[in-house]
């Protein structure tokens, strides 16, 4: 988005917990965070969450996001962007049950052999 000149907003469900935010602006246990190179220092973004400095009001603060409480991101020009669906295992702080390892299938008997496509 920044290369296109857009300004990119994330959408965070700040009910979440391990969410870091200015709760005065929170509305509807919603945050959007404007996390552009000129709002942000710091910004940091890992497998685990998004962290960030930035001031509110003019007030210096840190902020905090799990990945799973990001609900979206969107450029504000457009309003264009991605919405992230609610992974009930992260909500519910359950981990998925692990896939039974794949059997091997025995490689055919045989010499191999090649067709011609036309």
């Amino acid at each position: 988005m920044t290369d296109n000149g857009q300004t990119p907003h994330l959408v965070v469900d700040a009910t979440q917990p391990g969410v870091a935010v200015p709760e005065q602006h929170v509305q509807d246990g919603r945050i959007i965070l404007n996390v552009s190179y000129s709002a942000t220092s710091r910004l940091e973004l890992t497998n685990d969450e998004i962290s960030f400095d930035a001031r509110f009001g003019g007030v210096p603060r840190t902020v905090r996001a799990p990945l799973a409480a990001v609900l979206g991101i969107y450029a504000r020009e457009t309003g264009e962007g991605l919405v992230f669906p609610v992974d009930e295992y992260a909500a519910s702080g359950a981990q998925p049950a692990p896939e039974p390892p794949a059997t091997p299938t025995p490689a055919p008997a045989g010499r191999p052999s090649l067709k011609i496509v036309k």
